[in-house]
């Protein structure tokens, strides 16, 4: 399958001043590199802090990459203009995690999905008002909701919204930015539905970020575990999540509670084995009860481990 959309070893160090002036570098991405199909749905998952979410915002260039290429079609889109980031943004467009303050408050239902075709200026005002029908239509709300603002909406009915606004621009791709944790369980399964009617239905390609792992399995073809920046682990979701081979991968699973299930605490961080730079040896060695003496020294690349599941561990 040819990739539609290709991240070649992403990075992204943003530099953050302390109350005493002095300047210290956060690595949120070190080295990604990703693949993904057309027509696929491609999880994220990880801990908070990994760089999920840095990640969705370079893909649609609210940030601009460190080091690294994004490419769309074959083409560099990292470090495109303003003047060319119009068009590319029609084609990748993002659903945000909290559907209460993505929305703007002083705006109608309408002019919320016909602001990015009037930005676009492709279509009459008549027939931006029909798409918006067609659109509230698609993810199970009525027409009388265009005359409405978002604070009359459930949490569930404004990610609905959300969702419809992203299509305007008939995108390719959607990111998912945990679009459903702020959302109750039974709401939930209501929008994982929407989403996986509406990538039947147009073709759409998904990259979806999530905490919950159930969630992603649902919804994904191949799922990538991030920790500290980097990808730890790739392949089909249900390999990862029913053979994980990564002892992170592991430790994920191990965190969901079950029914039954006795709690078991996270692995600490051992801050006496720390490594001196963040790009030397492997970024799970401090907390891994597996960890090797050249798991310290060198970082593992990601290799097969079977059938396009691939792993970055000294182990495997």
């Amino acid at each position: 399958m040819a990739a539609l959309l290709e991240i070649k070893d992403l990075q992204k160090t943003f530099k953050v001043k302390s109350f005493f002036g002095a300047t210290t570098e956060v690595h949120a991405l070190n080295g990604v590199s990703l693949a993904i199909g057309k027509g696929e749905s491609l999880g994220i998952v990880g801990e908070s802090g990994c760089g999920k979410s840095t990640l969705a915002n370079l893909l649609i260039r609210l940030d601009e990459p460190t080091v690294g290429g994004i490419f769309l079609d074959g083409q560099n889109i990292s470090h495109a203009k303003e003047k060319d980031l119009r068009k590319l943004r029609s084609r990748i467009q993002i659903v945000f995690q909290d559907p209460y303050s993505s929305l703007s408050p002083r705006m109608t239902v309408e002019q919320i999905l016909t602001e990015p075709m009037r930005v676009a200026g492709d279509k009459e005002p008549k027939e931006m008002r029909k798409t918006a029908i067609d659109l509230l239509e698609l993810v199970g709300m009525r027409e009388s909701s265009l005359s409405r603002y978002p604070h009359e909406f459930s949490g569930g009915q404004r990610q609905r919204l959300s969702i419809a606004r992203a299509l305007t621009t008939e995108p390719e791709i959607l990111i998912l930015d945990e679009p459903t944790s702020a959302l109750d369980v039974s709401v939930q399964a209501q929008v994982l539905n929407i989403l996986t009617d509406l990538q039947k239905k147009l073709n759409l390609t998904y990259l979806f970020i999530s905490h919950n792992l159930a969630v992603v399995k649902y919804i994904s073809d191949r799922t990538a575990v991030m920790y500290r920046g980097q990808i730890v682990e790739i392949g089909p979701s249900e390999n990862i999540l029913l053979s994980p081979a990564h002892p992170y991968t592991q430790d994920l699973l191990e965190a969901v509670p079950l029914v039954g299930k006795p709690f078991r605490p996270p692995v600490k961080e051992d801050n006496s084995v720390l490594t001196a730079d963040i790009g030397v040896g492997c970024a799970y060695y401090n907390r891994c009860p597996f960890a090797l003496e050249k798991c310290c020294k060198q970082k593992p690349d990601l290799v097969e481990k079977e059938n396009n599941h691939l792993v970055a561990c000294w182990r495997v």
